[in-house]
């Protein structure tokens, strides 16, 4: 594209573009033209000479009425001065019109050549400035275009280009070593035929200086093969950092399933000791005790242990989740059974604060082909994240819509505080809590809605929030009900 925006080159793929017709593309090839010579000295020109000659001619002409009447009777001499000065002019104009034939093809001719000039140096420009490597190589192994990025990505000296064939160039690459062959002239041989025969190829080559090169070869029209030379050097490097990063990350994942595989039953052996005698304790099997205040503080040893063990689980359950090793036992479940279970679980909870928990259920079975335990899981989880985030007085909905047979849909709704869309998005990331404050004020660690998301997901699911603050939370789970539906036996 030129000054003032007009296109002067461009390639076949500029056709492709939407809104461009043929007409614009006609109209696109309009070069400005060539600026006017200076002036030049003024001169006769030709047409200007012979119509003078033939001005005094036919003055001659003229006259000679006037030379018969002086003497009388016509002479040889005026009638030759005649026939010959109508000759002349026949003979003249003829010869001006052929030589003012030549000056304006010869202007014409000069004047495409100043414009093909021009192009052909702006057409060696935009090679030049591409940023990649061209060389053009026609039928006969002679290359007929190239620009410097080319010499200087093969390393090949830029007096050799200007005159040398596919021969020379491999010649010179394979003398020098790039091609790691005893025999140059088996590799010349070899890459020679295979040049005009395997195209359109992309290739990637490592130069001898340790720079990596992506070639793209396909064949022109007339015969010719075209080469693009990318330099893709630091576009490798990062590729080999990212894999190294996620190989190093996968390790580290790794490492770290190992580790709570390996400390689940160094931490909950000792656990469920200190949970299984401090219920004995409190329950007073073995005699009482004296000290009331013993017995209190065995209490808090007692639930202490049953939280510590409770956060222990959910790690575990949100580490297999990650790992993709959560092992799931699908059998077909009867979903209000299980609702009706998981809130009677939490009845007690809810009373303790005067929530109303409402179960809106169908009056038929909803049947759905899951793990028993993980949808107990998820709807504790949930009617948990209700009670816990709710107004002492508030209502909490628990709705089961099975209106279509492929699939199922539960919505546990609460009147609580709510949360903003970035809120959300932090609630379902591992650890997270919706507010910096949550942690301090309701508890927790932030692992019940990315695990309760992670188990709706092994079931082939899907959980979404709609959410806001301080108008409730409504928490919607859609799940396939047919075996086929499902495809996951583990995560």
């Amino acid at each position: 594209m030129l000054r003032g925006g007009r296109v002067s080159l461009w390639n076949g793929s500029v056709g492709r573009f939407p809104g461009l017709t043929a007409a614009t593309r006609r109209a696109a090839t309009a070069v400005r033209p060539l600026p006017c010579a200076p002036p030049r000295s003024r001169t006769i020109r030709p047409r200007q000479a012979v119509i003078g000659l033939g001005a005094a001619l036919l003055l001659a002409y003229a006259a000679s009425p006037f030379i018969w009447h002086w003497y009388g009777e016509p002479t040889p001499l005026v009638v030759a001065f005649a026939l010959s000065s109508v000759a002349a002019m026949i003979l003249a104009w003829r010869g001006v019109r052929a030589l003012e034939r030549q000056q304006l093809a010869a202007a014409r001719l000069q004047r495409n050549e100043l414009r093909l000039k021009r192009r052909n140096l702006l057409l060696q420009s935009t090679l030049e400035n591409i940023g990649e490597g061209l060389s053009v190589f026609d039928g006969q192994g002679r290359l007929i275009a190239w620009n410097l990025r080319f010499c200087e990505l093969l390393d090949l000296p830029a007096n050799l280009a200007a005159s040398a064939t596919l021969h020379d160039i491999l010649m010179h690459q394979a003398t020098r070593g790039d091609f790691g062959g005893d025999d140059p002239e088996k590799e010349v041989a070899e890459r020679l035929d295979l040049f005009y025969r395997d195209v359109p190829t992309t290739k990637e080559r490592v130069m001898p200086l340790g720079r990596t090169l992506q070639i793209r070869r396909r064949a022109m029209p007339n015969g010719s093969v075209i080469s693009i030379y990318s330099d893709i050097t630091e576009n490798k490097a990062s590729e080999r950092r990212l894999i190294e990063a996620r190989s190093q990350a996968e390790a580290a994942n790794r490492a770290k399933g190992d580790f709570l595989a390996n400390m689940s039953h160094e931490l909950r052996t000792p656990l469920n000791a200190i949970i299984g005698f401090s219920e004995v304790i409190s329950n007073e099997l073995f005699g009482p005790i004296a000290n009331e205040k013993y017995l209190e503080y065995i209490k808090d040893i007692h639930s202490s242990g049953c939280l510590l063990l409770l956060i222990i689980n959910d790690v575990l359950d949100m580490s297999k989740i990650e790992a993709g090793k959560l092992e799931l036992a699908k059998e077909v479940v009867q979903i209000q059974n299980v609702i009706s279970e998981a809130m009677r679980m939490v009845h007690e909870k809810a009373r303790s604060r005067e929530i109303e928990l409402t179960a809106q259920l169908p009056d038929e079975n909803v049947e759905i082909w899951a793990d028993e335990r993980s949808m107990k899981q998820i709807f504790l989880n949930l009617l948990s994240n209700a009670i816990k985030f709710s107004k002492e007085g508030g209502q909490i909905y628990v709705r089961v819509v099975a209106d279509q047979p492929d699939i199922a849909v539960l919505e546990i709704e609460d009147q609580g505080i709510g949360m903003t869309e970035e809120e959300q998005e932090r609630a379902l990331q591992p650890f997270g809590q919706a507010k910096p404050v949550t942690t301090r004020n309701y508890g927790g660690t932030g692992l019940g809605l990315p695990i309760t998301k992670g188990l709706v997901e092994a079931h082939g699911g899907t959980l979404t929030i709609d959410s806001r603050a301080g108008h409730g939370t409504l928490v919607r789970i859609v799940l396939p009900r047919e075996r086929t539906g499902v495809k996951f036996g583990f995560l």
